[in-house]
């Protein structure tokens, strides 16, 4: 199947999860994980109605979603996977969300590098649920510690939206559903915390969970694989 066939396939998918949870249709959003492939793949993408992409590396974004962003201005982009701190001063000037905030310190070079161009971003906190994924805050503890201090005022061009994590790379489908559960439960208490913030979004589940992901209580789930299918390396990319 092409391109728009996976994304309608997907989407079929993600309507039965939401009904075998008692959810409404459409309220889970998809993040089309467009990393490795080409301008010409995420093109197709948006042609099936497909306006919210995620990336992973930096440069790679840039190239190919200043052009993309250019063209259609309801294209959102979200950042995904570890931000380096030497990365910020580019990431948000082409993104709309980073999703993978996972210590103090990053957020204090968005704040930094978000005031010099006065632009405001929205970003996710991952929490680190697990084994497999070396990325978020290993405890909630820490990560409570970085909303207080956006409730203390220090980031005013924050805007905390959510949460983010990957659940561990397993076929027991009980570890699964405990990591997105203990998003899920953290968000909760976020809420009761901290009202203040609109930190609603869930954003849980890839090409080979997404569906446990929505019954579990995702608004967001991140797929690639399934969409564009796998990248085609060139010998220097190997090497």
């Amino acid at each position: 199947m092409g391109i728009k066939e996976n994304l309608k396939d997907i989407k079929n998918k993600i309507n039965a999860a939401e009904k075998r949870a008692g959810r409404k249709t459409d309220s889970v959003k998809l993040v089309a994980v467009s990393k490795y492939h080409t301008v010409d793949d995420v093109y197709k993408a948006i042609e099936a109605g497909q306006f919210l992409f995620g990336e992973n590396r930096v440069q790679e974004a840039g190239k190919k979603f200043l052009e993309i962003k250019e063209k259609y201005k309801n294209v959102e982009l979200h950042l995904l996977g570890v931000l380096q701190s030497n990365k910020v001063k580019n990431a948000v000037k082409i993104a709309d969300c980073i999703e993978s905030v996972d210590r103090i310190e990053i957020l204090e070079e968005i704040e930094k590098q978000c005031a010099k161009i006065d632009k405001k971003i929205k970003v996710f906190f991952e929490l680190h649920t697990g084994e497999d994924s070396k990325s978020g805050y290993k405890t909630e503890d820490l990560l409570l510690e970085s909303i207080k201090a956006c409730a203390d005022g220090r980031f005013p061009h924050v805007i905390p939206c959510g949460l983010m994590t990957m659940a561990p790379f397993t076929n027991d489908e009980k570890l699964i559903r405990d990591s997105f559960r203990a998003l899920q439960n953290l968000s909760k208490k976020i809420d009761k915390k901290y009202p203040q913030f609109d930190m609603k979004e869930l954003s849980m589940g890839m090409s080979g969970d997404y569906e446990i992901a929505v019954e579990e209580g995702a608004t967001i789930v991140r797929i690639g694989t399934a969409i564009f299918g796998e990248r085609v390396y060139s010998k220097n990319e190997k090497a």
